[in-house]
């Protein structure tokens, strides 16, 4: 592990992955899996070291819009949405370009391409890679994602040949991402950016339809985000032995016998409860902890997204 925010890392991190490695980078969402996109067998290695489906696609993350757009098609709404939002927490759903030299692993052999352009240490590197990085979630598949350095060793160890500790991650929640098409805007994943965001800076609503079989971006597994204990959502008690996660100092019964409670934001601030998610439910990741109750949570604003990820720790494992 070494510190993201000194030159000689991003030199360090440029040269392993120009040489095929992958490297854990920090971003304002949650630490990334990264390995250079346009190189099959570095990209393979993220899925060998995640335990991640081959049909479950990455996202590409680019330096700049330039280098975006040699990568897909940008139509008027998708250009609006590039201004506004990056760099930041919104993944773009888009055509691949004839030629792309995303390889197609990344993409899961789909015909579009997801990409972001994020905050910080990851956007330098991957300008200085001259190329743009795939990166998944820096944890094993299916699990808690990280926004520290220290959940990236714990998840995967030595499966990484690199670490850039960059602190713990501000938005603490995985992208937004958005597939703008025909004029209109589908959301594909909740996650850091808030819809409402998106639909005052365009006029447009955002769509809200159900997944289909195939899996169109990241994060649409049933399963997904869990720790290994049990998840139960919108308990109102709280059995002997089980931890409790509560918002807004909210007591229920029998909480005083809780295993551990945690509050995501004891003022009841929807943004602190999403950079607080996955350290909570990385801490509660242990072998003592067998059981995990919930409270309900708002699903207004960035709720829509902390539930949708707490549905998916819940969902019955293996699917």
């Amino acid at each position: 592990m070494i510190p993201a925010d000194d030159p000689r890392s991003i030199a360090a991190a440029v040269a392993c992955l120009a040489d095929g490695g992958i490297v854990a980078l920090p971003t304002e969402t949650v630490y990334g899996l990264g390995a250079d996109a346009t190189n099959g067998e570095a990209v393979a290695r993220i899925f060998e070291a995640k335990g991640r489906p081959r049909f479950n696609p990455l996202i590409a993350h680019v330096s700049d819009l330039d280098m975006a757009r040699r990568l897909a098609v940008f139509d008027p709404l998708a250009l609006r949405l590039a201004d506004r939002f990056w760099p930041g927490p919104l993944t773009l759903v888009l055509p691949a370009l004839d030629g792309s030299p995303v390889h197609v692993l990344a993409s899961a052999g789909l015909p579009t391409i997801a990409l972001r352009m994020p905050r910080g240490v990851m956007g330098s590197i991957a300008a200085a890679l001259g190329a743009p990085i795939a990166a998944p979630s820096a944890n094993r598949s299916g699990r808690v994602s990280p926004t520290t350095a220290s959940h990236v060793e714990a998840s995967l160890g030595s499966a990484v040949d690199l670490v850039l500790d960059g602190g713990p991650a501000s938005v603490g929640l995985e992208s937004t991402i958005i597939k703008p098409l025909d004029g209109r805007l589908h959301l594909l994943r909740a996650g850091g950016l808030d819809p409402a965001e998106i639909e005052a800076a365009t006029g447009l609503a955002v769509i809200r339809t159900p997944p289909g079989p195939a899996v169109e971006a990241p994060g649409q597994l049933v399963s997904h985000y869990a720790p290994s204990g049990s998840v139960r959502l919108e308990a109102r008690h709280v059995d002997p032995g089980e931890a409790l996660v509560t918002f807004a100092g909210r007591r229920i019964e029998g909480d005083e016998a809780a295993a551990e409670i945690h509050d995501l934001s004891p003022a009841g601030n929807l943004r602190e409860a999403a950079a607080r998610l996955f350290a909570v439910l990385a801490e509660l990741d242990r072998p003592d902890i067998a059981r995990i109750a919930v409270v309900a949570i708002p699903r207004e604003g960035l709720g829509e997204a902390i539930n949708d990820r707490l549905t998916r720790a819940a969902a019955p494992r293996g699917l």
